[in-house]
């Protein structure tokens, strides 16, 4: 059998990756805190016809002949580039400008995620939470504001503050977690990411400290994905899937000559 058709195959499948990924991509243009993917490829191994060989006092070296086996994925990368912020004037709404992640789970310390999104409301409580219930932590804390507070803010340091009674109080500061690799973290749905030996332990702490972001309450972040990109990569994966067909096609027409050497 051709190796050309085995080559077009996997460059079929490859560019049926990519396109699955530009659709995601696109699928999620409006999601806060989404972070576009990226897939890298790579080729085959090759199969060498002939091997080097260097050259002496009467020839010159000879180089290598190898015939390519197709190409495969090399990686399917995260983006964690900023969006850009859209203002909602919903003090719970918060943005992180620059690195860093919003720490989201249970108070005992289980199933404890990372987000970008910050779309944060108050339970029946007064507990911040996420749109499923997660607790919004500080360090290993919830913050609670009272429901009978007149007012309520967030400052670019996390700082949580609230009035009663026409007197100021502090509910908490809201951590931010950074990661040395970012693009080790896994996602697992919901505008969740969580941590894995890829990407490093977490290291929390305030807003502004240590090269993490601020926050911006009454923002949100938007996704990062560029249409105009996509569409273009569209356009690429699109004609690299034709291109790998008309491999396969071509090669099928050869292997019918050969049958027919025969009649």
């Amino acid at each position: 059998m051709l190796r050309s058709m085995y080559s077009g195959i996997s460059g079929l499948r490859n560019f049926q990756a990519k396109l699955d990924v530009i659709g995601n991509n696109i699928a999620n243009v409006n999601t806060y805190g989404f972070k576009k993917g990226r897939v890298i490829f790579k080729d085959l191994m090759s199969q060498t016809v002939a091997g080097a060989a260097a050259g002496n006092e009467n020839r010159g070296g000879v180089n290598p002949k190898q015939v390519g086996l197709g190409s495969q994925i090399a990686a399917i990368d995260t983006i964690h580039s900023n969006g850009s912020t859209q203002f909602t004037g919903n003090t719970l709404d918060l943005a992180i400008s620059g690195d860093g992640f919003f720490k989201v789970g249970n108070v005992d310390g289980t199933n404890v995620f990372y987000t970008r999104a910050g779309n944060f409301y108050l339970d029946e409580v007064g507990n911040l939470v996420d749109g499923e219930g997660r607790y919004l932590l500080d360090g290993e804390a919830i913050i609670t504001i009272p429901l009978d507070s007149s007012s309520m803010s967030i400052a670019e340091d996390g700082t949580v503050s609230y009035v009663q009674d026409g007197e100021p109080f502090t509910a908490g500061q809201i951590q931010i977690a950074k990661f040395s690799n970012p693009g080790g973290l896994e996602k697992v749905g919901s505008n969740l990411y969580q941590e894995t030996g890829n990407s490093g332990e977490p290291s929390e702490g305030a807003p502004l400290e240590e090269g993490r972001g601020k926050i911006a309450s009454g923002f949100l972040e938007m996704s990062n994905v560029d249409l105009s990109e996509e569409f273009t990569e569209m356009i690429v994966a699109q004609r690299g899937f034709q291109a790998n067909t008309r491999i396969i096609t071509t090669s099928d027409e050869i292997l019918q000559e050969l049958v027919n050497l025969k009649r």
